[in-house]
């Protein structure tokens, strides 16, 4: 999950150079179609890979509903808000994600890792706005903060789902599916635009920007996230999103960017403090884990 986390840090900087680009709606379906293509070869010779029943690719369907529905939301929020809001209100993913797995799993989080939920949502937010309390307190909400807080209710649902809707079968071989059936609720979204799309005015860099989000930031980060709920559970794979807000700012520095200011470390040292609390195991998980392992 680590490294999930880190690759998924890359997706905002790629996508933000590539943003004007292309329309964004047109890039998901692009990104999820590149991925499922690549991935099948390597599903089809490891696993035969044969077409779901209609009950199995209803379970697929239903996690990559709420992905893509998130992905979909999102674009249309930022119309209307900016980056900054999303970013706040993403915070509460993990916490919303938590109340999903209690009622849907039964998973027990307990007093300690409910109270480091909500400080590492304290430090990514001040993460978020650099460590100047001035900047949250002149936050105004709108119309597109409530529809990206409806995004963030459908990808709280996303992890909780595929421990769920787990059924036994290989991790590839239904992250295939739920990347295949996410390109069909992408084609109906999009289905309205694409007509409109020149193919050949795109950049190169864009298709390399494109590509890039496709593997590391799709296919990889979407299989390692899906493996890692089963052995971990749903809570504590989401927590690893308090990491972005520090991690976004490490790929700004590689980059050649300024580093954030001196402020801002307490809100670092607080999400490690508190992710250190949320990954504690039990010994439910830890026994899940070897469970998943024999199977």
């Amino acid at each position: 999950m680590f490294l999930a986390a880190g690759l998924g840090s890359t997706s905002f900087t790629v996508g933000k150079a590539i943003a004007d680009t292309i329309d964004p709606v047109i890039l998901t379906l692009v990104r999820f179609c590149l991925a499922t293509l690549f991935f099948y070869p390597y599903v089809r010779k490891k696993y035969g890979l044969t077409r779901p029943s209609l009950s199995s690719l209803g379970r697929y369907s239903l996690v990559s509903f709420a992905l893509t529905a998130f992905f979909v939301l999102m674009f249309a929020s930022l119309r209307y808000t900016s980056a900054i809001n999303t970013g706040v209100i993403f915070t509460l993913v993990p916490g919303i994600s938590g109340i999903y797995s209690i009622i849907l799993l039964r998973e027990r989080l307990g007093r300690n890792r409910l109270i480091a939920l909500f400080l590492a949502m304290l430090g990514a937010i001040w993460v978020i706005f650099r460590g100047d309390p001035s900047q949250m307190l002149a936050l105004h909400f709108n119309r597109g903060d409530l529809i990206f807080f409806g995004a963030c209710l459908l990808m709280g649902f996303y992890t909780p789902l595929v421990k769920l809707l787990y059924r036994g079968e290989p991790m590839p071989v239904m992250t295939f599916w739920i990347l295949a059936s996410g390109c069909g609720w992408l084609a109906l979204a999009a289905a309205s635009r694409i007509p409109a799309i020149n193919w050949s005015d795109i950049a190169w860099s864009t298709w390399a920007g494109i590509l890039y989000l496709a593997i590391f930031c799709t296919l990889i980060t979407f299989f390692l996230s899906q493996w890692s709920t089963i052995r971990l559970g749903p809570t504590r794979v989401m927590a690893y999103s308090y990491l972005y807000p520090p991690l976004i700012l490490l790929v700004d520095w590689a980059l050649g960017h300024p580093l954030p200011p001196i402020r801002t470390l307490p809100g670092i040292v607080l999400i490690g403090l508190t992710m250190v609390i949320v990954q504690w195991g039990t010994a439910d998980n830890r026994l899940a884990g070897k469970r998943f392992k024999q199977g």
